[in-house]
Formats: C-alpha cells, sequence, structure tokens
C-alpha cells in the first residue's frame, strides 16, 4: 500500500526516468518483492536490546534499551564472572477490525550473556530500570581498582 501520494510531473523539464540512472538505482534497492505478499503468517522478528558497556574506575556499567519490558519480565543472573540477562517484550494483542499498514517492531525472549573480567564484588551489583533503560552496575572489589601511589623524594 503505498500511502504517499506524488504530483505527476509532466514538465519538459524532468528527466525521464530511463535517463536517470542515480533514481534507478534508489527504486532498484527500494524493491521488496514480497512486499504486497500476505503469507499470513505471525512471524515476527526477535527482540534484542542493544548495549552499551564501560569501564569507570570504580565500576563496569551495562546500559541497555529496554523499552517496553517490565521489571517482572526481566531476570539477571550473576554466575562466576558471568552475567546473563533474559527477558521477553510482549506484542500488543490484535483487535478484530484492525488492518496493520506496517509492524516494524520486534516483539520476544531474549537472552544475553556476557564474560566479566576478575575482580567483580557480586555483593554489590545494582540494577536500575528507568524510562526503558536498563543500568547495571557491578563495582570492583577494592583490590582491583586504581589507586594513587604517593612518590617520595629519597634522603
Amino acid at each position: 500500500m503505498n500511502l504517499i501520494r506524488r504530483e505527476n510531473r509532466t514538465t519538459p523539464t524532468a528527466i525521464a526516468p530511463a535517463f536517470e540512472p542515480l533514481g534507478l538505482m534508489r527504486n532498484f534497492l527500494r524493491w521488496d518483492p514480497f512486499r504486497d505478499l500476505d503469507f499470513n503468517l505471525d512471524l515476527q522478528t526477535a527482540f534484542t536490546p542493544s548495549f552499551d558497556i564501560r569501564e569507570t574506575p570504580e565500576a563496569y556499567v551495562f546500559e541497555a534499551d529496554m523499552p517496553g519490558i517490565r521489571r517482572e519480565d526481566l531476570d539477571i543472573n550473576l554466575t562466576g564472572n558471568r552475567i546473563t540477562l533474559t527477558g521477553r517484550r510482549e506484542a500488543q494483542a490484535r483487535k478484530e477490525g484492525e488492518n496493520y499498514f506496517m509492524q516494524e517492531r520486534s516483539y520476544g525472549s531474549f537472552s544475553r550473556s556476557f564474560n566479566l573480567p576478575d575482580g567483580v564484588d557480586p555483593g554489590k551489583v545494582t540494577a536500575d530500570l528507568k524510562d526503558g533503560v536498563l543500568t547495571l552496575s557491578l563495582p570492583k572489589v577494592p583490590e582491583v581498582q586504581p589507586r594513587k601511589i604517593e612518590v617520595k623524594i629519597g634522603r
């Protein structure tokens, strides 16, 4: 279905599409042979949250985009030096009489695991889900945190 209406240009200054190679290439790259076919399948692309991972002097910080995920649908496990995040984002129920013209949002279950370096303090790990962003802080044990060593002048 084409929701964009374009006016028909018939002015003599318009270049015919056959002589505009860049326009032909744009149209070819946008071509989807399955666009108008309705397979009547309820296939959805899998939801996988995107992560940013950074290290500060005090901790490792994970930030993940998790829009539409409720706290009770998210599970975080730390086993040894491996952290695993699993969750689910539910699809909205379709109502009778509604027609979808486009459906790009993804739903379903996900699981992400990360190997951590030595020195994470498992008793002080915190997780905060706010405005669709999960912030996970994994503090370092004091032994692996950088410390400044004062240089003394010899006598």
